[in-house]
């Protein structure tokens, strides 16, 4: 029988039933989301669903009017993006932190056949929109940066987004207004996963890659 088609399920609980076989794994920028999502996928045999890979054809799926603050952003300039706003109005109005486009990932996961399990990671896995999808609560998990941890993971990474934050006027300023944005971000995953009681775990610059997917492996109680 071929599953249904997203726009024909009813309701949460349908849906939270029809994923009971994913597993989320959410949080902050660069903590280990990726490598720990692939290392799980190869150990047990899982698909594995990145959602930062489907971002370009996620936006080509939406309208104005389904995703207005996605659309304001693919019309600024990189200045308008990166220089010329204060982080505070960057994370207010960045569309994947405002959910838009989470029902197309949804969509994604329901068309995918329901075994094996699929471990699904992203930063746009925000903790309120997912926790009505969860069959069970230990199958989803954020990963909460610590500062140190943020930073050395921004210095390892600045020769990669050097071309990225190159093609503003003022790269400096760019870099740290984004660092910003994602330090706040992270902060109101915190808080949200905390008031919605949903599982954390804590990643700092003494865990190793091994220590992080274990930890991930516990709070998901394989």
């Amino acid at each position: 029988m071929q599953p249904q088609p997203y726009e024909e399920v009813t309701g949460a609980a349908e849906i939270a039933a029809r994923l009971r076989h994913v597993y989320w794994i959410g949080g902050g920028s660069g903590a280990g989301k990726s490598t720990t999502a692939r290392r799980l996928a190869d150990r047990h045999g899982w698909r594995f669903f990145a959602t930062d890979d489907v971002m370009h054809e996620h936006a080509g799926r939406t309208t104005s009017e389904e995703a207005p603050f996605l659309h304001r952003f693919i019309g600024m300039s990189m200045d308008e993006r990166w220089v010329n706003r204060s982080p505070e109005v960057m994370l207010e109005t960045f569309h994947w932190f405002r959910g838009e486009g989470f029902g197309l990932i949804v969509e994604d996961l329901l068309r995918l056949p329901q075994e094996p399990c699929v471990v699904v990671e992203g930063f746009r896995l925000l903790p309120h929109l997912v926790k009505p999808l969860l069959a069970a609560p230990e199958h989803a998990v954020w990963l909460l940066p610590t500062p140190e941890f943020r930073e050395a993971a921004i210095l390892s990474r600045s020769a990669a987004e050097e071309g990225f934050v190159s093609r503003t006027s003022d790269p400096a300023r760019a870099g740290r207004n984004l660092a910003e944005r994602d330090r706040m971000f992270t902060q109101r995953l915190r808080d949200e996963t905390e008031r919605l009681q949903l599982r954390t775990v804590q990643v700092d610059i003494t865990m190793t890659e091994d220590d992080l997917a274990e930890q991930v492996t516990t709070a998901f109680r394989l």
